[in-house]
C-alpha cells in the first residue's frame, strides 16, 4: 500500500476511534453541560470549529431557542450575548428554515450572506470573526426539535469529511439531546408539582390581602420569573371589576396611564375582560394583532408604552363561578403552571373576601347591638313621650306629617330638649322602623375621624387602619341616620356629606368602589345655623339641603304644664330602676319645680329626679336641690358684700349641684358653663371647692 493510502487509512481509523469514543461518552451524558463538554473536547479532535451552538424548537414549531452555547464566548458585548441566548427566534429567519428543508448539513458562507438580516446570535458570531457556518437538523421522531450549528473563522473548514462526520454522529447527538430534554421536562414537572404543593400550603395560611400579595409575588418571581400586573375582582353586582392587587413598581414610567385605567370602572363585558372570563384556559394577548384590530386602544397604548409584545391573562374561578381576572406582563410564560397558580389564588381571594364580609356583618351586628342596648338603657318608649301643651302638640303635628316620608328633618332647640327622643320617634313611625336607627354625634369625635365614621375606610387607608371599617352611612342603608350636633361638623367633612346627600352614593376612605346608599337623614343642633352660615362656619348649601323640614323643640321653661307630668314620669322610671319605694312629690317640691327656669331643659329635670329618688328618705320626695334663686334686690345686696372669687365659687357650686357633680361630657357642668372641662377642674381646685359643697 502506498504512503498516501496508509495515511488515509490511519485518518479513517483515528476518526472512527474518536467517533466511537464520542458515542460512548454521549451515552453517559445527563445534562447540557456534559453534552457541551463532550462536543467541545471530542468533536474538535476531528473537526476544526471555533464555536458551537445547539438549538431547540418550541412545542408549537413556531420559534426556536438556544439549547447549548459556549460558556465563555469571545464576544466583547456580554449583555448582547446573554440577550442572544435567551431570545426566541422565528423559524423563518433565512437560516433555520433553509436548514430544515435539507436532510444533510447545510453550509453558509457568511462573507456572502446578508448578516444584517440574520438573527442576533449569527451577527455576534460574525462580529467575533466567524466566516463559515454549518447547520445540521438532528433527526427526530416526527419534526426535528434540535439542531447543531458549528462556526469557523476560515472558509473551507467544513469539507466533505467534516460533513460526513456530522452525519455519522447526528443520531447520537439527537438521542442525547432528546434524553436531556425529556429528563429536564420530568425534573421541571416534579419541581412545579413540588412548588405548587408548597404554594398551596402557603395559600392555605393566607388570611389577609397583604399575606396573599406576598405569597403571589414570591411564587411568580421564583417560578415564572415575572411579576403580577393586576388582579381585578368581580363585585357583588356581578358586573363591576375592581382593582384588588397590583405591583406599583411595574408602572412607574406610565403612572399617568395606569392611574387612569385603574381608577375607571371596568365591567365584565369589556373586550379583554370578556375574552379572559370566557376562556377556560389562560390566554395570550398579542398586542400587535389586537392593535391591528383596533380593540381597546387605551390598554394597547398602555402595554406598548411598557414595551410589551404579549400579555398573559387568566380568569380567577372557583368551581364554575368567576371571581375575577389576573394579568401578567411577560413575553413567555408556562401556561399550565400559570393555570395551577391561578386555581390556588382564586380560592385564596374567595376565602379572604368571604372573611371580610363576615367581619363586616359581625361589625354591623355589634353596632346594631350597641344601638339596641342604648335604646334599652335609656328606656325610650316613644309612646310615652310626655307633653300635652300647645308647644308640644305642634311638634307632634309636624312629626306626623313627616314620619311617613323620606324627607330630611332638621331638629332645632336648646340642649336637653329631647332632640334624639324625637328623632327616634320619627324613625319608629316611618316605613324604615324595622331597621335600627344609626346615630353619630358630630361633636364627640375629632375632626380627622368623622369622615371615617361616616363613610368607612379600607384596610391601610391611613395609619392605624388595620382592617376595613363600615361607615355609618352604609350601616344606615334603608334606615335612618341621626346626625346629632350637626353644627359642630368641620367644614371639610361638610363638603363630603353634601355630596353623599345629593348623589346618594359614597366611597370609603382609601377605596375605589362607589357604594349606593338609601339613607333618611335626621339632623339636630342647638346652634343657630343661619348665624353659623353668616359667620362662615357652616356651608350654606348643606344648610339648605338639611333644612327641608325643620322642627323646633320648645325649651322646658315655655312648657310649664309639662313640668310636673315629666317629673312624675322620671320619678316612676328611676323608682323602678333603683327599687326605691318612692310614690310622688310633695306640694312644696312641685311648686319649686314650676318656679325654676330650667336652663338645662328636660335633661336637667331628668337628672334632678334621678338624684332626688336616690336621696328620698321616705315614700315622698320632699326636697330637691335646685340652684338658689334670689329676688333681684336681695341678690344685688348680697353681691356687694362678696368678692368676685366668692361669687364665682358660689355660682360654680350651684351649677355642680344642678348637674349632680358631673363635670365632663355634653350633659356636664363644663358644657353648661361653656368652658373646657380642664378649665373647670382648675377653677374647682383654685376656689377650694370640695365634693361636700355640692353633694
Amino acid at each position: 500500500m502506498s504512503a498516501p493510502g496508509k495515511e488515509q487509512l490511519a485518518d479513517r481509523e483515528r476518526i472512527n476511534e474518536v467517533l466511537l469514543e464520542l458515542s460512548n461518552r454521549m451515552v453517559k451524558v445527563r445534562d447540557r453541560a456534559d453534552l457541551l463538554h463532550v462536543i467541545n473536547s471530542g468533536l474538535r479532535e476531528v473537526i476544526n470549529f471555533t464555536a458551537c451552538v445547539m438549538t431547540i424548537l418550541d412545542e408549537a414549531h413556531q420559534t426556536y431557542n438556544a439549547f447549548l452555547t459556549d460558556p465563555k464566548p469571545k464576544f466583547g458585548d456580554g449583555d448582547a450575548y446573554y440577550e442572544a441566548i435567551s431570545t426566541s427566534y422565528p423559524v423563518a429567519d433565512g437560516i433555520y428554515d433553509v436548514a430544515a428543508k435539507s436532510d444533510e448539513p447545510v453550509l453558509f458562507d457568511l462573507r456572502s450572506f446578508d448578516v444584517g438580516q440574520a438573527p442576533l446570535w449569527c451577527k455576534l458570531h460574525y462580529a467575533a470573526g466567524a466566516r463559515e457556518m454549518m447547520v445540521k437538523m438532528l433527526p427526530g421522531e416526527d419534526v426535528p426539535r434540535h439542531s447543531l450549528i458549528l462556526f469557523s473563522d476560515e472558509t473551507g473548514t467544513f469539507d466533505a469529511c467534516a460533513m460526513h462526520i456530522i452525519e455519522r454522529i447526528s443520531n447520537q447527538l439527537s438521542t442525547a439531546a432528546r434524553n436531556i430534554t425529556a429528563n429536564e421536562e420530568i425534573l421541571n414537572r416534579e419541581s412545579e408539582k413540588s412548588f405548587l404543593l408548597k404554594f398551596s400550603q402557603n395559600i392555605a395560611a393566607v388570611r389577609t390581602k397583604a399575606d396573599l400579595e406576598t405569597a403571589i409575588s414570591e411564587a411568580l418571581q421564583y417560578l415564572l420569573g415575572t411579576r403580577l400586573a393586576m388582579i381585578r375582582v368581580i363585585e357583588d353586582d356581578g358586573h363591576t371589576l375592581t382593582p384588588y392587587l397590583w405591583d406599583d413598581s411595574l408602572f412607574t414610567q406610565v403612572a399617568d396611564l395606569f392611574d387612569q385605567l385603574a381608577n375607571r370602572t371596568a365591567t365584565v363585558d369589556e373586550y379583554f375582560f370578556a375574552q379572559v372570563l370566557g376562556s377556560r384556559e389562560p390566554i395570550v394577548i398579542d398586542i400587535a394583532e389586537e392593535e391591528a384590530k383596533g380593540n381597546s386602544p387605551a390598554y394597547i397604548l398602555f402595554w406598548k408604552r411598557l414595551g410589551m409584545k404579549k400579555v398573559y391573562a387568566s380568569a380567577l374561578r372557583v368551581g364554575q363561578e368567576n371571581v375575577g381576572t389576573m394579568f401578567f406582563l411577560s413575553d413567555n410564560l408556562n401556561l399550565n403552571l400559570l393555570k395551577g397558580l391561578c386555581a390556588q389564588i382564586s380560592i385564596a381571594i374567595s376565602n379572604i373576601r368571604a372573611n371580610e364580609k363576615i367581619l363586616a356583618y359581625k361589625q354591623l351586628l355589634e353596632i346594631e347591638n350597641d344601638q339596641l342596648k342604648e335604646q334599652i338603657r335609656t328606656i325610650y318608649n316613644f309612646s310615652e313621650i310626655v307633653g300635652s301643651g300647645p308647644e308640644m302638640q305642634e311638634v307632634y303635628h309636624l312629626m306626623s306629617l313627616v314620619a311617613d316620608s323620606a324627607s330630611t328633618v332638621l331638629l332645632l332647640g336648646e340642649t336637653g330638649t329631647g332632640k334624639e327622643l324625637i328623632a327616634r320617634a320619627i324613625h319608629n313611625a316611618s316605613p324604615r322602623k324595622n331597621k335600627v336607627m344609626i346615630k353619630l354625634n358630630c361633636a364627640a369625635l375629632p375632626a380627622n375621624l368623622i369622615e371615617s365614621e361616616l363613610f368607612g375606610h379600607e384596610r391601610g387607608a391611613f395609619t392605624g387602619a388595620v382592617e376595613r371599617r363600615i361607615g355609618k352611612f352604609e350601616l344606615a342603608d334603608n334606615s335612618t341616620l341621626f346626625l346629632d350636633e350637626i353644627g359642630e361638623m368641620p367644614l371639610e367633612a361638610q363638603v363630603k356629606l353634601l355630596r353623599v346627600l345629593q348623589e346618594k352614593e359614597l366611597e370609603r376612605i382609601g377605596g375605589k368602589v362607589t357604594i349606593k346608599v338609601n339613607v333618611r337623614i335626621i339632623a339636630a343642633t342647638n346652634r343657630n345655623l343661619e348665624e353659623e352660615v353668616r359667620l362662615g362656619r357652616f356651608r350654606a348649601d348643606l344648610y339648605y339641603r338639611l333644612n327641608v323640614f325643620p322642627i323646633t323643640l320648645p325649651p322646658l321653661r315655655n312648657r310649664p304644664d309639662d313640668i310636673i307630668p315629666l317629673a312624675h314620669f322620671f320619678v316612676d322610671r328611676y323608682r323602678r330602676n333603683s327599687g326605691r319605694k318612692v310614690t310622688g312629690l310633695s306640694p312644696g317640691v312641685m311648686q319649686e319645680l314650676q318656679a325654676y327656669p330650667w336652663p338645662g331643659n328636660v335633661r336637667e329635670l331628668e337628672h334632678l329626679m334621678e338624684r332626688s329618688v336616690l336621696l328620698a328618705g321616705d315614700g315622698v320626695i320632699r326636697e330637691v336641690h335646685l340652684p338658689r334663686q334670689q329676688p333681684e334686690g336681695k341678690a344685688a345686696s348680697a353681691l356687694v358684700t362678696q368678692t368676685l372669687s366668692d361669687v364665682e365659687r358660689s355660682y360654680i357650686i350651684e351649677v355642680l349641684k344642678q348637674f349632680s357633680g358631673k363635670i365632663s361630657g355634653l350633659d356636664g357642668a363644663a358644657a353648661f358653663l361653656q368652658i373646657p372641662a380642664t378649665t373647670l377642674h382648675s377653677k374647682i381646685k383654685k376656689l377650694k371647692i370640695s365634693k361636700a359643697d355640692y353633694f
